[in-house]
């Protein structure tokens, strides 16, 4: 190729590139370079080709090869320039920086303008690469161009400003060449600025300041940069905190920086810096608490000061914060960061202040923390200051070998420093070695006399050396005072200072000064805080103690400053404010929770704030912290006793005494708790464990006067508790009294109640000596007045009764003249001038009318005023005394008792109510028991009046208020307390009769016939012993009741008709008609004669003399009946089966007997009628009636819940209900009722998987749990545990409540011997408890044992139709297991067996099942024809049902043998029709369905009645079981998908398996 095709090549690649066809241009290339190897321009559009091309590698050997061949042609350095701009490879950058340079060499002498812009990309190449050296250089040479080519001032600024911000980031690279040019560029920057002053020019000025604070060597053009900023904006506070920091940070404060730190506060108070320089200027001048504050509010704004760190804690170790400093040292050595040069010595200078204050501190981590912190100073080994720190903190650590190294060392190398005998001293001072640390501590005071620490130390060297050296002025205190003098912020020499003065010299004053200084100074030295509180409060001075527990609490963290909390507490609960007290002793537990004595002081908080239970707990958690705190076992005691828990009380005070039998307060805590247990048993009317109660607490108030007879109390506790027993019948009062409190030697004596009333008057005269107290004479002159009391009921002599109430009159004025106005002495003193043997009734009235002025609140003292007024006859006054009284307080009492009197003597008809009312409020003694007593008279006579049974006054007073119970109560609590009332023991008699207490009734008479035995009033002794015969006879005990009766002249009618019920109860018939025809001729009234003859009847027709008792009967009823013989006479034809007769009787009773009284009876017998007319239906309806009448009569429901199940059993869910209701109505039905629940629920079905709770088996459970000697209970709960096997098994579920049978007969045997029950009542129950156990014992597959119990039941009852026929029931179940076909002979000795029970429904039932399981259809249809028949002319429904359910089940498996006989079928409907007719009977529509099903499976009719069974809510799921699988087999039959999931849905919801597995199958097969 020619040259000129060498050149029409190149220009043809030049084209190509034009038009960006790169691949053309590399072919023109090419084929230059294959003539021309050398050429420059192919290489250089190869080059731009290949780079367009995206083939770097290519491109940048093409440019390189280009360079080779012309180094100093632009082409080729400007493409690989660009070539390496726009590469993303990080290795490429040094490449171009060298292009970039080859550039400007080439650019320099030519186009200034690209130079520049080349030199702007290197810069910028170099200042990504942190090449701040050669961005200065290169940044410079740019500069330099400028100001060549003659540059505008303001352009040559902006180059340098940004020269200035370029290098900004150097400062870190430490390089003194580049620092220079960035500071010559922040010169000139500076300098050329146009606007001066100016905002661009000061944030420059800021800049540079900021920059020059980087350097540390650059000190003075730092100082001159910021005092020419301050010259041109002295307004701005920047240079000046520049320049202050600097200050700061150079260690050394010029009179320039204090000046400086003058300036900047004055123009900003707020500054950081300037709030530091006051700081460090405080520092110097000694003003450490100021520096402190300063330097603190300084560092919280200015906080990267490590200098300004130091001199805090320099100030703060000067005041002896050390842990503050050791916190200070820390920050500063965080803001000092990696140090370097000047930084260096703080770290040091840091290290050793931290190392100063961790020994201070003087634990063993803060020591070992010190010598971590001297180990980081550098030259440490060298310097002997530094080694007496470590010396200090090995010694701390408990390292004497390494510290007495250290200080043997120091003295031989520095023997002339202070610090190496100090060390030294410490030593000896830490081993109390007090001669040789004194001589030490001398010689470092001899070369250091102004170090505090040091007199210090000689001064606790002195105080500790011995008491002459503690007690000489010139040694420990003079050394004391000196540090002080030295050091006034050393808090623990003023705490010295301040022992010194209060134990050595006395002066609480001073001393009080010194520790108040102390704690000023050291607000943690607990020691010093406690003792200036202590003696402020000895000195007067609560304000000032309170001011410094104030002080301290409000600065006091939680959990902190126990010592001030817990004085503070004490000081309110000294001062009578407890709840101040409490919180202020919670927080003191929450610093130490373990503080026995913390809690004890917190439990008298709570214990004076009212706060018992909590009082106590905190008793009882002191006692457990520290168990030898008697004195907190005690509180906790007497704690319980304030709470009435005497007996945990008594329990904790034996505790005490088992180890300090001698502890006067927990023996008289014992008496008080037995002496409150007795007033508490005699408020029940417990008088005998009263009594006990009373000794014990003698026993122990005696022990208590043994080792105190001087304490006054005690005495007066005695007197008090024998005093007590005043309300106690003598009978009951025989204490044993230890005969020290006798003056005896004897160890026990018994007192009677007079010597104990005695004895109680004689120690409250021992109190009266020891303590002559007003209340104490009161006291007195009540025990004189219980004495008179007591002596006037035995009957002692009049002119002793005198003398004493005399004596109690002159006790009582005593008291009165001692304090009158104590409205309690008043009182006491009208009860006494009141009595009726003193009669003063002026001054009784005076006395009470005093006591009311003395206090108006007083129900007592009115309440008497009103009973003086009554014993005065001045009604209307009494009235309205007690009206007051019941307004102040309407609880009380004798005011109400006052009233009833009142109401009772002017005939007022509320006085039964009155009485009630006070025996609701209380039973108390003397006037209070007229309350019992009247109420009890009142309702006695209420109940005698038999005419106003009906009215609206006996309805409330003795139906609504429950009034017989209240007043035998009251009546009982009544004799307790006064045994020889006989009229009492009557009516108390009389009630108990009427709540049928029969033993009680028979004790209330014999006590009031020996009452009145030797008394003039002969009669009422008759009426009592005829009382006494008549419970005797109700008792059964008939020959004490005739030998009662026949003790007493037998001419009153009640007293004859009683021997002759007597005569008639033990069997003496002729004696009996004997005395009622004696009692015929003294019966005065018609109704009496009539109650006789029927009383002969009864006796007749136990002679067997039924025509004879008739006659009687009639002949009561011709002139007019009575009701009692119209119900003997219906009875009388019940029982002989006579339905004329007892109808006809009936019929007259109804007639005449109406009353809502006798309702039951009425019922009753009733009900019976019309069982033996056999119109079931109207048994229960009659009993219905009577309900509807009387809903709230629970008899009639419980004879309800009786009657259904033998007479109405389609009814037995309502015999339950009735049931249920008698329950709930009375209680006392319960027994009976749940029974008879029971039963009824038998009888509907009822099992516990229908109901877990309410059940037959829980119900009869629950009634065998009340009376558990009921057979007839024990019968039914086999009949419930029978019935949920059953249920089991049909459930296919193994059955829970197997092999119980014997042991439930025998049960059942065991109870009727127990009970007088009638024999043929028990024959029956036992017979069917027999034939049930035989039944189940079969049922359950054990037919030997079954076999075994029927042949021993034919064994005692041969005749039985009913066991022979369960033995042939047995012995033919094995035959019809095996499935073989039975003889004829066989058949016939089965169907004479049921025979013999031919009026048995299950019988014929058995029979039929025989014959169905022998294929003999026609029979088994026979015999359940049969069984219906029966069951009809029973009036059975259970028989009727099943039969006929029975009967349809035989005629449909039948039909679904698909025998062609039209009568099997209709047999199904018409059975099924006829069950349904009974009762909506869900087996019956059951078979109703599967006859549709089998005649027309796919009929829309069988679907219909199959669905009705299945969803209809409430049938049994064993029926709708069998229905579902029917119902399913139909829709598969009829593909209907939709309803198959609606009953598989069901199936799931109800747990139907079966039907589940039987949908898979046919799902599968479809």
């Amino acid at each position: 190729m020619s040259n000129k095709e060498v050149k029409a090549a190149l220009k043809s690649a030049r084209d190509a590139i034009r038009n960006k066809e790169y691949k053309e241009a590399l072919k023109h290339c090419k084929a230059v370079l294959k003539q021309e190897k050398n050429n420059y321009n192919a290489w250089v559009f190869i080059g731009v080709a290949a780079a367009e091309l995206e083939q770097p590698d290519q491109a940048k050997a093409a440019y390189k090869k280009a360079v080779e061949l012309e180094p100093n042609q632009l082409l080729a350095w400007q493409g690989l320039a660009n070539l390496y701009e726009k590469s993303n490879q990080a290795d490429v950058k040094g490449d171009l920086a060298d292009v970039y340079q080859k550039l400007l060499e080439l650019y320099e002498s030519g186009d200034k303008q690209k130079w520049c812009d080349v030199c702007n990309k290197l810069v910028e190449l170099y200042h990504q690469e942190k090449k701040y050296l050669e961005v200065a250089e290169t940044w410079q040479k740019l500069i330099q161009m400028k100001q060549e080519e003659g540059a505008e001032k303001a352009e040559l600024h902006q180059l340098w400003k940004k020269m200035t911000q370029l290098l900004k980031d150097s400062t870190q690279n430490r390089d003194n060449k580049t620092e220079q040019l960035l500071l010559t560029a922040f010169e000139h920057a500076v300098n050329s600025a146009d606007t001066v002053p100016g905002e661009d020019h000061q944030n420059l000025y800021k800049d540079f300041i900021q920059c020059l604070s980087k350097f540390p060597h650059e000190t003075a053009r730092l100082e001159k940069a910021c005092n020419d900023m301050i010259a041109l904006y002295p307004t701005v506070s920047y240079p000046l905190e520049v320049l202050c920091l600097h200050f700061i940070q150079s260690g050394t404060v010029s009179e320039e920086a204090l000046h400086c730190f003058s300036r900047l506060l004055e123009m900003d108070a707020s500054s950081g810096p300037g709030i530091i320089g006051f700081g460090i200027q405080c520092l110097q001048d000694k003003k450490y608490k100021e520096a402190v504050k300063s330097l603190t509010e300084g560092l919280q704004k200015t906080s990267q000061c490590p200098a300004a760190w130091h001199y805090l804690a320099e100030a703060q170790m000067k005041i002896h914060k050390h842990r503050d400093t050791v916190l200070s040292c820390n920050q500063a050595l965080e803001a000092l960061g990696t140090p370097e040069g000047p930084s260096l010595r703080w770290k040091n200078l840091i290290l050793q202040l931290k190392a100063e204050a961790l020994v201070k501190i003087a634990d063993a981590d803060a020591a070992e923390e010190a010598i971590k912190a001297l180990e980081q100073i550098e030259d440490a080994s060298s310097d002997p200051v530094v080694l007496a720190i470590r010396g200090q903190a090995y010694l701390n650590k408990g390292l004497m070998d390494q510290a007495l190294k250290i200080s043997q060392e120091l003295l031989v190398s520095h023997p002339d420093l202070a610090e190496s005998h100090a060390l030294e001293g410490f030593m000896h001072y830490s081993q109390k070695n007090y001669e040789e640390a004194e001589r030490s501590f001398l010689n470092a005071i001899e070369r250091k006399a102004e170090t505090a620490e040091y007199h210090q130390y000689l001064g606790l060297t002195y105080w500790f050396m011995s008491d002459e050296t503690k007690k000489d002025k010139g040694k420990a205190l003079t050394q004391f005072l000196k540090a002080a003098k030295l050091d006034s912020y050393l808090g623990s020499v003023f705490c010295y200072l301040g022992n010194y003065y209060r134990d050595i010299a006395g002066d609480k004053s001073r001393a009080r000064g010194c520790y108040k200084k102390a704690f000023e100074l050291d607000e943690t030295d607990e020691e010093s805080g406690t003792a200036a509180v202590d003696l402020s409060v000895e000195l007067g001075d609560t304000d000032t103690a309170l001011s410094i527990l104030n002080e301290v609490t409000e600065k006091a963290s939680p959990g902190t400053a126990k010592w001030a909390w817990l004085h503070r507490g004490l000081y309110y609960l000294r001062s009578g404010q407890p709840s101040q007290a409490v919180p202020d002793l919670q927080a003191a537990l929450r610093a130490d929770p373990k503080d026995s004595n913390c809690w004890e002081s917190l439990g008298e908080a709570y214990l004076n704030r009212g706060s018992y239970s909590t009082a106590l707990k905190s008793f009882r958690k002191a006692s457990e912290l520290n168990p030898g705190l008697v004195y907190s076992i005690y509180r906790a005691a007497a704690v319980e006793q304030i709470l009435g828990k005497y007996e945990s009380a008594i329990a904790t005070y034996q505790q005490i005494l088992k180890t300090t039998e001698d502890y006067v307060p927990a023996l008289k805590g014992l008496g008080e708790c037995y002496i409150m247990l007795g007033r508490s048993a005699l408020d029940n009317y417990l008088d005998r464990k009263a009594v006990g109660y009373i000794e014990q607490a003698l026993e122990f108030f005696t022990r208590a006067t043994k080792h105190r007879p001087d304490v006054c109390c005690l005495w007066k506790l005695i007197g008090d508790t024998c005093t007590s027993v005043h309300v106690i019948s003598p009978a009951k009062v025989n204490v044993q009294v230890l005969g020290s409190l006798l003056g005896k030697n004897a160890d026990k004596q018994v007192l009677r109640k007079s010597e104990l009333l005695r004895l109680g008057g004689r120690c409250y005269g021992r109190a009266l000596k020891l303590m002559s107290l007003p209340s104490i004479w009161c006291d007195l002159g009540i025990n004189y007045y219980r004495q008179a009391e007591h002596l006037t009921a035995v009957g002692s002599d009049m002119n002793e009764i005198s003398e004493l109430l005399e004596k109690s009159l002159q006790c009582l004025k005593k008291a009165v003249r001692l304090d009158s106005k104590n409205h309690l002495y008043w009182n006491a003193l009208g009860v006494v001038a009141s009595c009726s043997a003193i009669g003063n009734y002026a001054l009784a009235q005076h006395s009470f009318i005093k006591s009311v002025q003395a206090e108006q609140i007083n129900v007592v003292a009115w309440t008497n005023l009103g009973v003086l007024y009554l014993v005065t006859g001045n009604i209307e006054q009494a009235h309205e005394a007690f009206k007051v009284a019941q307004s102040l307080e309407p609880s009380y009492l004798l005011c109400w008792i006052g009233q009833a009197l009142i109401a009772e003597k002017v005939g007022s008809y509320d006085t039964m109510d009155l009485f009630r009312h006070t025996t609701e409020l209380s039973m108390h003694v003397f006037f209070e028991t007229e309350g019992a007593k009247g109420y009890a008279h009142w309702v006695c006579s209420t109940l005698q009046d038999e005419s106003n049974r009906n009215t609206e006054l006996y309805l409330y007073n003795i139906v609504e208020m429950n009034a017989i119970p209240a007043a035998q109560v009251v009546l009982s609590k009544y004799t307790e307390r006064v045994p020889d009332d006989p009229s009492a023991f009557t009516m108390l008699g009389y009630l108990n009769d009427y709540l049928h207490l029969k033993r009680q009734a028979a004790d209330a008479y014999e006590r009031a016939a020996s009452l009145l035995k030797n008394s003039e009033d002969t009669e009422k002794y008759h009426i009592a012993m005829q009382n006494y015969g008549r419970s005797l006879c109700a008792l059964g005990q008939y020959d004490k009741a005739i030998e009662v009766y026949t003790s007493t002249p037998l001419t009153e009618f009640d007293g004859i008709v009683g021997i002759a019920l007597a005569y008639f109860k033990k069997g003496l018939l002729q004696e009996s008609i004997k005395a009622y025809e004696k009692a015929l001729s003294v019966a005065k009234s018609e109704q009496d004669k009539a109650h006789i003859l029927t009383a002969l009847a009864i006796i007749e027709y136990k002679q067997n003399k039924v025509d004879a008792a008739k006659t009687l009967l009639f002949k009561c009823s011709l002139k007019e009946p009575s009701t009692e013989s119209l119900k003997a006479l219906c009875t009388l034809g019940l029982v002989k089966q006579d339905a004329t007769l007892a109808t006809a009787a009936l019929k007259e009773l109804l007639k005449h007997d109406k009353g809502d009284n006798t309702i039951y009876e009425r019922c009753l017998i009733a009900s019976a009628v019309y069982a033996l007319q056999g119109r079931n239906v109207e048994v229960q309806r009659e009993v219905s009636k009577a309900i509807h009448s009387n809903p709230d009569n629970p008899a009639l429901w419980s004879l309800l819940s009786q009657l259904v199940p033998l007479y109405a059993s389609q009814k037995a869910k309502g015999g339950a209900v009735a049931g249920h209701v008698a329950h709930v109505l009375d209680v006392n039905h319960g027994k009976e009722a749940l029974l008879n629940i029971a039963v009824n629920q038998l009888a509907a079905g009822c099992h516990m998987l229908e109901d877990e709770k309410n059940n037959p088996l829980k119900n009869i459970q629950k009634a065998i749990h009340l009376c558990p000697d009921n057979p007839a209970a024990w019968a039914v709960l086999m009949a419930a545990c029978h019935a949920e096997n059953t249920v089991g098994c049909l459930n296919n579920a193994q059955p829970k409540r197997t092999d119980l049978e014997m042991t439930l007969v025998s049960t059942v045997s065991a109870k009727t011997g127990e009970n007088n029950l009638p024999h043929n009542y028990i024959q029956t129950l036992e017979d069917w408890c027999l034939c049930q156990a035989i039944t189940s014992l079969e049922e359950t597959g054990k037919l030997s044992e079954a076999e075994a119990l029927c042949t021993k039941g034919l064994k005692s009852c041969p005749e039985h139709p009913g066991l022979f026929l369960l033995l042939r029931q047995v012995q033919c179940k094995q035959l019809l297991q095996s499935h073989k076909e039975l003889p004829d002979n066989i058949l016939e000795e089965l169907r004479k067996a049921v025979m013999t029970s031919s009026t048995s429904v299950a019988a014929w039932q058995w029979l039929a099942k025989v014959y169905h399981s022998q294929r003999m259809m026609v029979g088994a249809e026979m015999c359940y024809r049969k069984s219906l028949q029966l069951a009809s002319q029973q009036g059975s429904w259970n028989g009727k049902l099943s039969s006929l359910l029975r009967l349809a089940m035989l005629a449909l498996e039948v039909c679904m043998a698909n025998v062609s006989n039209e009568h099997w079928p209709s047999l199904v409907q018409e059975a099924t029709t006829e069950a349904l007719k009974l009762a909506p009977c869900p087996v019956a529509s059951l078979l109703q369905a599967l006859l549709q099903y089998h005649r027309k499976m796919g009929a829309r009719e069988t679907r219909r009645m199959l669905e009705r069974v299945v969803y209809q809510p409430g049938n049994p799921e064993t029926v709708v079981s069998v229905a579902r699988w029917y119902l399913l087999q139909h829709l598969y039959a009829k593909d209907d998908y939709e309803l198959i999931d609606v009953l598989v849905e069901n199936a799931k919801a109800n747990g139907d398996v079966r039907l589940l597995e039987l949908n898979e199958k046919l799902s599968a097969s479809a």
